[in-house]
């Protein structure tokens, strides 16, 4: 029977030893691989995020309110008539262009002239009848002379002297009553001439025909209200009435500067300012609205009645600042306003100043120079920064 030495059998035992281990070590070895393969993949060579980026840039800027708005004449007279009648001519068309003292219409004269004639017959009748009481005044006078001087030689009775003298007195107060009658007949002459004159209507002023509302033939009552025949209005001026919302209302004052443009001519602007904010508000499906009124020229008559606009109030104007995009900027507490600038070393938060803003840009007074890059967003499908894994897709 063989033996094997101690040393034969100390060298199998470790052979043994060495074949249990080497599974341990290949194990290690494929979790290192893994963990570095991973570390690889999603750390070490991520992708570097994409950014939406702009430069800040000098240019101009303003700030504004919008409104809408609706177009009248400035100056226009509704002109009507002052007496009843049947209207029988309308000497302007619609767009006719008249002068102050025109004559614009005419009702039927007829009434009016027969009152007319009337008070001047009654009126020559009272006149006569005052020259007829003058001349017994003056007779009346003689006698009552005579008659005193009768009594005081004694020739005459106190009974007659006191007659004659009743009787001046008396014809004195009939010419004051006639006289009272004359000047009431002239006042009603006076109203009635008047009235005829009313007949015919003169315009007010110089303005455009822009409306007829009476037609001819047509009979108008101005004992119950005053009838409306027709509208002049000034056109070289028109008032914009703008209505703006109540939240922008305090931004704006008299004498804030305005442009508009029109539906049909969107490239074209008209300038003015703020000439009145009426304090009583229109309340519009629970909006409240301020009607804020601007004057604007309008020689070449291109303005019209009813027309819209959108009116732009400019608040604020700046030109050739430096100019950030409005979205870059974050708020913070206390009115801090910070924006991340991209630089070599990756982005940067900055504490910036800001001065005039819209929806769209904003200026710069602090903390940024022309030529800075400056994050407004990730582009969609960008990589997460670095240092952030990607976690796996979820399955099932």
């Amino acid at each position: 029977m063989l033996q094997k030495s101690e040393s034969g059998w100390t060298a199998s035992a470790s052979k043994r030893r060495r074949r249990r281990r080497w599974p341990v070590f290949v194990l290690l070895a494929a979790l290192a691989a893994g963990g570095g393969y991973y570390y690889y993949t999603t750390t070490a060579h991520a992708p570097a995020p994409q950014y939406q980026t702009a430069q800040v840039e000098l240019g101009d800027i303003e700030t504004t309110v919008t409104a809408i708005a609706k177009m009248q004449p400035k100056n226009y007279v509704d002109v009507g008539t002052q007496v009843s009648g049947q209207l029988r001519t309308i000497h302007p068309d619609v767009g006719a262009v008249v002068k102050k003292d025109d004559l614009l219409a005419e009702i039927d004269p007829t009434v009016y002239q027969t009152r007319v004639a009337g008070d001047r017959a009654s009126l020559d009748n009272l006149r006569a009848q005052l020259a007829q009481a003058d001349a017994q005044l003056t007779l009346d006078k003689l006698r009552n002379e005579r008659a005193q001087d009768l009594l005081v030689r004694q020739s005459g009775s106190r009974d007659a002297a006191d007659a004659a003298e009743a009787t001046m007195r008396i014809s004195t107060a009939k010419i004051d009553a006639l006289k009272a009658q004359i000047a009431q007949t002239q006042a009603t002459l006076d109203g009635d001439l008047a009235n005829l004159g009313y007949t015919k209507i003169y315009a007010p002023m110089d303005g455009t025909v822009v409306s007829i509302t009476a037609r001819e033939g047509s009979t108008l009552n101005a004992n119950q209200s005053a009838p409306i025949v027709l509208r002049i209005a000034d056109l070289q001026t028109m008032t914009v009435t703008a209505q703006v919302a109540e939240g922008d209302i305090p931004k704006i004052t008299l004498g804030t500067p305005v442009y508009f443009s029109t539906l049909g001519l969107p490239d074209r602007r008209w300038r003015g300012e703020v000439r009145q904010i009426e304090p009583t508000p229109t309340i519009v499906n629970d909006v409240v609205l301020y009607n804020v009124l601007i004057d604007v020229p309008n020689e070449d008559l291109m303005l019209m009645t009813d027309m819209t606009a959108q009116v732009f109030f400019r608040l604020g104007e700046a030109k050739g600042v430096p100019l950030v995009p409005t979205q870059a900027i974050r708020r913070g507490r206390g009115g801090i306003s910070t924006v991340r600038v991209l630089t070599a070393t990756g982005p940067q938060e900055r504490t910036i100043k800001t001065g005039l803003s819209n929806r769209t840009v904003t200026q710069v007074i602090e903390g940024l120079a022309p030529g800075d890059t400056v994050i407004t967003g990730v582009a969609a499908g960008a990589a997460a920064p670095a240092g952030r894994p990607r976690m796996p897709p979820r399955l099932g």
